[in-house]
C-alpha cells in the first residue's frame, strides 16, 4: 500500500516507518520541519511538509499524495513534559487530537481513502479493563481538557482505527523520565498503588503495522502483557538505568510538589488488557513485559553497541 503517515518523526513514527517500509509498503511521512526530510528519507519515506491544525494544507497533501491508507501519528511534546500542568503541557497536541483528526478525516474522505488509523492513549483515562468499558467519568481538573480530547479523537475517528496506545518507553519516548529517575526526582508517592499499562514504542509501532494491514474498525487497547503498580516498576526501573531506589513521600506532600495530576497517577488506577489487540490483529509483542524493556529496550541498539 501507499502510507501516508502524519507526524512521522514523533517517538513512534520513527519506528513505524521503517517496520512499514520493510513490509514493502510505500511510506510519505510528514513533518513541520523541512530540516527532518534527512530523517525521513533515511527512515524509508518520501517527505513533506504538513501543518496538521492548517486544513487547506492537510487536504492538498492528502490529495497530492494519494495514500491507500492514512496513519495519524501527530502529537506535539517536546523534550520536556510538565505534568504538574497537565493541561498546559498537552495543549496542543490536544489540538492535533481534535482539529488535526478533523482535518484528516475531512481530507481521507475527500480523497476517497477508507483506511484510516489514529493514535489515542489509555492509562491514567482508564474507566476499565477492555475496550467496552468507558474511559473515566472525570478526573483531576488539570486534566479535563486532555481527557475532553481523547473523547473527541475517539468520537471522531469511530468508524476508522482508534489504536488506545499504553504509556511509551523506548527511544525517543522515555530519556526525560530515565533522566529524573537517575535524579532521584520520581519518589513512589504513598503506596505507589496506581497501575500503569506500559507499551514500548516497537511495538506500538507494530501494533499499527498490524492495524494498517488488517484492522477492523474500533477500538484497540496497545498496551504489554504485564500492568503493574508504580510500587513495582519504579524501583525496577531505577535499577535498570544504575539509579539509586526511589524516594518515599507521602501523597498529601506530594500533590502540592508534583501537583494533582501526577499524585492521583502514581497512587490510583488500574491497567488495562491487549487481548482484542493479540486476538483481531494477530499482533505480537516484541517487549510482552517492560521488565525486560526497561533492561534491553530503552535506548537504540545501535547506541548501546556504540
Amino acid at each position: 500500500m501507499r502510507i501516508l503517515v502524519a507526524g512521522a518523526t514523533g517517538a513512534v513514527g520513527r519506528r513505524l516507518v521503517p517496520q512499514l517500509a520493510e513490509r514493502g509498503h510505500e511510506v510519505v511521512g510528514t513533518t513541520t520541519q523541512v530540516e527532518k526530510f534527512g530523517l525521513l528519507h533515511a527512515l524509508g519515506a518520501d517527505a513533506v511538509l504538513m501543518n496538521g491544525l492548517d486544513p487547506v494544507e492537510v487536504q492538498d497533501v492528502v490529495a497530492r499524495t494519494r495514500p491507500d491508507a492514512v496513519v495519524h501519528q501527530m502529537t506535539a511534546l517536546g523534550t520536556s513534559v510538565d505534568l504538574k500542568h497537565f493541561d498546559r503541557t498537552f495543549a496542543l497536541t490536544n489540538r492535533l487530537r481534535t482539529e488535526g483528526t478533523r482535518h484528516l478525516l475531512a481530507a481521507a474522505a475527500a480523497a476517497d481513502v477508507d483506511r484510516f488509523v489514529v493514535q489515542s492513549y489509555i492509562g491514567w483515562n482508564a474507566g476499565g479493563a477492555t475496550e467496552e468499558d468507558p474511559l473515566v467519568d472525570e478526573t483531576v481538573p488539570a486534566q479535563r481538557e486532555t481527557l475532553a480530547a481523547i473523547r473527541e479523537l475517539e468520537s471522531l475517528a469511530r468508524d476508522r482505527i482508534v489504536l488506545r496506545y499504553g504509556s511509551l518507553y523506548g527511544p525517543g519516548a522515555s530519556e526525560q523520565l530515565v533522566e529524573l529517575v537517575q535524579k532521584r526526582q520520581v519518589p513512589i508517592v504513598g503506596d505507589g498503588g496506581g497501575v500503569w499499562s506500559w507499551l514500548h514504542v516497537d511495538d506500538a509501532a507494530s501494533a499499527t503495522v498490524a492495524a494498517v494491514e488488517r484492522g477492523g474498525s474500533g477500538l484497540y487497547n496497545v498496551v504489554d502483557d504485564d500492568p503493574a503498580q508504580v510500587a513495582d516498576w519504579l524501583p525496577a526501573l531505577a535499577a535498570a538505568v544504575g539509579a539509586r531506589p526511589p524516594r518515599r513521600v507521602p501523597a498529601w506532600l506530594a500533590k502540592p510538589i508534583a501537583g494533582e495530576a501526577m499524585t492521583r497517577m502514581m497512587t490510583d488506577g488500574h491497567g488495562v488488557s491487549n487481548a482484542k489487540a493479540r486476538r483481531e490483529l494477530e499482533w505480537r509483542l516484541r517487549w510482552p513485559s517492560w521488565r525486560s524493556g526497561f533492561v534491553d529496550g530503552l535506548a537504540d541498539e545501535e547506541t548501546v553497541a556504540a
